[in-house]
């Protein structure tokens, strides 16, 4: 049996980009996820999803961190060999879990985005 599938540019936009979590392995549009970058052998976190570099991507929670940890994700997935440094963004995923309403992901939609206005169209 043959599927006609349609073309990509007939296909309706879903809410954004799908990842998958180094951590958990869960699939997750791409506003649940923190993106990862490689800096002088240790792994910050890129919020503004501007930084240049291969990224990884990792829920914000210490859980997916460990987990990815465990499973030495970060060095697969950046294509380096060793161990990597992960205390900063350990600190920045255990104080964003602390507090309630202070993520490090940025805004999706509203009025401003990556620090400047949004313009909408009517």
């Amino acid at each position: 049996m043959v599927r006609h599938q349609e073309p990509v540019s007939a296909r309706q936009s879903g809410p954004g980009p799908v990842r998958t979590c180094v951590g958990c392995r869960v699939r997750a549009v791409d506003a649940e996820l923190l993106r990862v970058v490689l800096v002088d052998g240790a792994v910050v976190p890129d919020p503004r999803r501007r930084m240049p570099g291969r990224g990884a991507w990792v829920h914000p929670e210490p859980g997916c961190l460990a987990k990815a940890e465990k499973r030495r994700a970060f060095p697969r997935a950046f294509k380096v060999g060793g161990a990597l440094d992960v205390a900063g963004l350990r600190s920045e995923i255990e104080r964003v879990a602390g507090g309630v309403g202070t993520g490090i992901l940025p805004p999706r939609g509203g009025t401003e985005e990556a620090g400047r206005p949004v313009m909408s169209q009517p």
